[in-house]
């Protein structure tokens, strides 16, 4: 009896450390971080709003950096939580580019090379996500290519909604255009990294 019963105790013990994983402070912010983008479409499509929209998009991504800091500063790094963040980031910046083309916001020529620079990119780290279940590495300078557009793409919002166009108009070329080279030439070192990872033994761990 004792023997079947410790494998349903080390299966109950690993779910309970699955779930206080996954309840976790850091993580609580990444999933409000989600749920605000719905939100942002309806302000968007639904009201027409473009300036609560360039809030919203300025708000969720502000906080980007919240939850890796309690994350580290309450030692509650997770694996859930590595791949939430990066998830609200991408999803949030696809929504403001997507939704942007939709409503005529965004200049197409900049909206278009973004959403294709997201695909082939995104693509190729899922696929290392499926074949290595790895995860790529941030690099600094795709941080400083996505705060950037992260400050071009609301600017445009609020060019949009006629508000202050001689503050946020010359942001929102400068940031728009010198974010899409940075974010390319970022883009073209994970593709590189993929494919080594790819072709390589498997690499565990790696984020």
């Amino acid at each position: 009896m004792t023997e079947n019963r410790e494998p349903k105790t080390q299966n109950t013990e690993a779910k309970r450390g699955l779930w206080e994983d996954a309840l976790t402070i850091p993580n609580a912010v990444s999933f409000v971080r989600l749920l605000g983008i719905p939100y942002f479409w309806y302000v968007l499509l639904g009201q027409e709003r473009y300036g609560f929209a360039a809030f919203l998009i300025f708000l969720i991504a502000s906080t980007d950096w919240i939850d890796g800091y309690l994350a580290r500063r309450l030692d509650k790094v997770s694996e859930l939580g590595k791949a939430l963040d990066p998830l609200a980031d991408r999803l949030m910046i696809g929504s403001a580019i997507i939704g942007g083309l939709i409503a005529g916001i965004l200049p197409a020529f900049i909206g278009v090379a973004l959403l294709i620079r997201e695909v082939v990119v995104g693509g190729a780290a899922i696929y290392l996500g499926l074949v290595k279940r790895e995860q790529i590495a941030v690099r600094t300078l795709g941080k400083t290519a996505t705060f950037l557009l992260y400050g071009s793409i609301p600017s445009f919002y609020l060019l949009a909604a006629d508000i202050a166009p001689w503050l946020f108009g010359p942001p929102a070329w400068i940031a728009g255009v010198s974010g899409l080279v940075l974010y390319y030439r970022v883009g073209a070192d994970y593709l590189t990294d993929i494919r080594k990872r790819v072709s390589g033994p498997p690499q565990l761990g790696v984020v």
